[in-house]
C-alpha cells in the first residue's frame, strides 16, 4: 500500500472555529495536510483519502508548539465559507 501526503496552506481572516478543535482559533495561515492511499488493482492509478490533518502553530512561554487534529474536509470548507461571507 502506497502512501502519500498533500500540503497546503489556507488563510482566515476572521476568528473561526473548526468541529474537532476544542477552541477558536485567531486569523492566520495554517497547514492542512491530506494523506491518501493508493487504491490497487485498478488498471489506472487513483488514491483515497484516509485522514485530514489541521496544523495549529503558536509561540508558548519558551518555545514555539505544533498541535495537530484530525478534522472533515467538509468541517474545514464551512469554515473557510463562513470566513468568506464575514
Amino acid at each position: 500500500m502506497t502512501i502519500r501526503s498533500r500540503q497546503v496552506s489556507v488563510v482566515f481572516k476572521h476568528d473561526f472555529y473548526i468541529e474537532g478543535i476544542d477552541r477558536t482559533l485567531p486569523p492566520g495561515a495554517y497547514d492542512v495536510v491530506t494523506d491518501e492511499e493508493e487504491i490497487e488493482g485498478l488498471s489506472f492509478l487513483a488514491y483515497r483519502r484516509v485522514a485530514t490533518s489541521f496544523r495549529v502553530t503558536g509561540p508558548t512561554r519558551e518555545r514555539v508548539t505544533t498541535e495537530s487534529f484530525s478534522i472533515d474536509p467538509d468541517d474545514l470548507a464551512e469554515a473557510l465559507r463562513m470566513d468568506a461571507a464575514i
